[in-house]
């Protein structure tokens, strides 16, 4: 689950840098890189990953591949562990707590 929860905050990380005000290519690359080693992606995938950010530097922005890469890991991600990592609390568990209140405690 951990390995779960890690990948979803580096995805959560991803986001943040690309619609924030400082989108800095190399904190992108380091989440690319780190997700991609996450997944255990084979070397032919992680050096087609580094060649994009490479042509992202060049053009200045950032290439569509890398975008499809994250989006497709994040759908990949079951969301409870993306909730997790949000810091999203479970709607049933706190039901459950709620249902468990005795009348008599009002």
């Amino acid at each position: 689950m951990a390995g779960e929860v890690y990948q979803a905050q580096v995805l959560k990380n991803f986001f943040e840098t690309i619609t924030g005000t400082d989108r800095n290519l190399t904190r992108i690359s380091m989440c690319v890189v780190t997700l991609a080693k996450l997944r255990s992606e084979d070397p032919a995938k992680v050096t087609f990953l580094l060649e994009q950010m490479r042509r992202s530097r060049e053009k200045k922005e950032l290439s569509v591949d890398i975008l499809d890469y994250m989006v497709d890991a994040a759908v990949a991600l079951d969301l409870e562990f993306v909730q997790t990592a949000f810091g999203v609390t479970n709607v049933r568990q706190i039901a459950d707590e709620f249902g468990s209140v005795s009348l008599d405690s009002f």
